[in-house]
């Protein structure tokens, strides 16, 4: 595996990270002990990023990693978020910033670590001052809480108002060859302020996979509102799929070997956390971080999978359910 070094700090992680939203939700319902033995299995393959957050599944699956990471904490750097409040009344954001340190010392416990290798804030709060709360995430750093600071979902110019405040080690967002708008703003201006990029759901949500996407989902799989799994787009992007496994085929490799393969040569400061509840899957997305495509295979991918060959907007599905307030 591949290892990398993010942000000013140079933060130190495996290639292939592992995201762990799926394991608590968006995919309608999971086992404990699979996610768990899932985990395992990503600790095992020299996988050490391990994403999750407090809104995943209201906490569950904070508390998840931290019985998958007990005897196992210096195998993995644990990256935690805040900023989302699941409630009766639906998600909501919170940045307030006298509320960071009880979000923060919630997640501790949950986790069952006395402290957090890289902390985000999920969603940026627009009824708070970013620097305010960016500064409150800073006093987590001063206090010993937490090591390094991201941020998620951000725009150019929130990232370069959390950058003025404190080193930011990493932003995350949603890329991949699905989804290839964040290279017109946010990778640029990440890569001019020394931030490093940790792409989520970077096999497309399973689109970009060996395994053909159901053309309907079963209740509790968020996949069902986005509009690239729609009728109207989901034969355009699958046809974009099969020709991105011709050219994996002829590797020897599977198809989503071959998309984390391309987020991994687009820089030295990517680092991809695909998510999966399957053991299997994890040893194949892992196979990937030992993968090198040169300059040859990017213009052949490019031209075979234009990024115009997509269908679909994900703008308004990306903040879907979350109350923009944080009352």
């Amino acid at each position: 595996m591949q290892q990398r070094r993010l942000g000013p700090g140079q933060l130190p992680v495996s290639a292939i990270g592992f995201g762990c939203m799926g394991l608590s939700q968006g995919y309608g319902p999971a086992d404990d002990e699979q996610s768990v033995a899932t985990i395992h299995t990503a600790l095992d393959h020299g996988i050490t990023l391990i994403d999750t957050a407090m809104s995943y599944g209201s906490g569950h699956n904070e508390e998840l990693v931290g019985r998958a990471l007990a005897g196992r904490r210096d195998q993995a750097v644990v990256a935690t978020k805040f900023g989302i409040v699941r409630g009766p009344n639906g998600p909501r954001l919170d940045g307030r910033p006298e509320n960071v340190r009880t979000h923060c010392e919630a997640s501790l416990k949950r986790l069952g670590v006395e402290s957090i290798d890289l902390y985000y804030l999920h969603r940026v709060d627009p009824e708070v001052t970013l620097a305010d709360t960016v500064g409150a995430m800073a006093e987590l750093v001063t206090a010993g809480k937490v090591s390094h600071l991201g941020i998620s979902e951000a725009n150019p110019d929130q990232l370069r108002q959390a950058v003025a405040v404190h080193p930011i080690t990493t932003v995350q967002f949603e890329w991949s060859l699905l989804w290839r708008e964040p290279e017109d703003d946010v990778v640029p201006v990440a890569r001019s302020l020394g931030v490093g990029l940790v792409p989520y759901s970077p096999l497309g949500r399973g689109m970009l996979t060996e395994t053909r996407p159901p053309s309907s989902f079963a209740p509790g799989d968020f996949r069902g509102a986005d509009p690239r799994f729609g009728a109207e787009h989901r034969e355009q992007n699958l046809a974009q799929v099969d020709a991105l496994r011709t050219i994996a085929e002829e590797k020897g490799i599977s198809v989503g070997q071959l998309a984390l393969a391309w987020l991994i040569a687009q820089g030295p400061d990517v680092v991809p956390i695909p998510g999966t509840r399957r053991a299997a899957r994890v040893v194949d997305n892992a196979g990937a971080g030992d993968l090198t495509l040169d300059a040859s295979d990017r213009r052949r991918i490019e031209d075979l999978v234009p990024r115009s060959g997509w269908g679909g907007d994900r703008t308004s599905f990306a903040a879907h359910g979350v109350v923009r307030n944080s009352s």
